[in-house]
């Protein structure tokens, strides 16, 4: 994507982001639109984003798919990589190599397992409010291609809209107010681990298409995300009623006999049962 339409697609994304903020909106849904954003706009692989909750302990809000999602969960709790130091120093880091001696002496456990997972380059960038540090932006490449200054503008442009999005101008005024968006978004992100979890296991397939498929339902019937998935998981709501995604090769091929049962929801999955 390049010249007029890719100047056209960039405006379109931040229309679409400038239309969400309204006074309702739903954070989680929106970050998660500006991680698959970030993936389309810059032509990387994927990208996530982490937030510090209210003690300032980093947490997974958003990714583009299950492989980032996993590789920033472990980021977090080895308490090591770019993402884990751009929050602290504040200061982005560009076309980091995950191939050479430098980040494997750096992060000795992050690099080898963002390495098997497939990425060769990444990069993180702060979400930043003047001084203040609120979580990270994380991009990652499976080609090593160098980003270059348009590409790392546009990714402080789309981490800066990501701050933007998580405060919004009413909670700036209220200390207490952004407080509550941010645990709010924190707390509803593990009703919705929760909720891939049993729909991938109900439907027997990936949690990405898992996702997808919960998400979009949501989005059709308008229903907010951790509010939908919080149904599920205490049984309100009936899953035969959201489609269950197109078969993959990935899942053909995963899947053995049909199974039967109900699936599990995370780490309390063994609670909660979908009818």
């Amino acid at each position: 994507m390049i010249g007029l339409a890719r100047e056209r697609r960039l405006a379109e994304v931040f229309v679409e982001v400038a239309d969400s903020l309204i006074d309702d909106f739903d954070v989680i849904d929106l970050l998660q639109r500006l991680s698959a954003r970030c993936v389309e706009l810059l032509g990387i692989a994927a990208a996530g984003i982490v937030l510090a909750d209210a003690r300032g302990e980093l947490r997974t809000i958003a990714a583009s798919d299950e492989h980032a999602r996993l590789l920033e969960l472990f980021a977090l709790q080895h308490d090591e990589g770019p993402c884990v130091e751009c929050c602290r120093s504040g200061a982005a880091r560009s076309n980091i190599d995950l191939t050479g001696s430098l980040a494997a002496a750096a992060w000795p456990r992050f690099t080898p397992q963002a390495r098997a997972t497939g990425y060769v380059t990444t990069h993180a960038v702060p979400l930043r409010l003047r001084h203040r540090v609120v979580g990270a932006l994380n991009l990652f490449q499976t080609a090593p291609r160098r980003l270059g200054d348009d590409g790392i503008a546009l990714a402080r442009a789309l981490a800066d809209v990501a701050t933007i999005t998580i405060l919004q101008q009413r909670t700036l005024e209220q200390a207490h107010v952004e407080k509550s968006q941010v645990e709010h978004a924190l707390t509803a992100r593990v009703l919705i681990e929760q909720v891939k979890g049993v729909l991938a296991e109900r439907w027997n397939c990936g949690v990405d298409a898992a996702f997808a498929a919960f998400r979009s339902y949501a989005r059709a019937h308008h229903l907010r995300l951790a509010e939908f998935a919080a149904r599920i998981i205490d049984g309100s709501f009936d899953t035969v009623t959201i489609p269950a995604p197109a078969a993959s090769a990935e899942d053909q091929h995963r899947r053995g006999p049909a199974r039967g049962g109900r699936g599990h929801g995370g780490e309390r999955g063994d609670r909660h049962r979908t009818r």
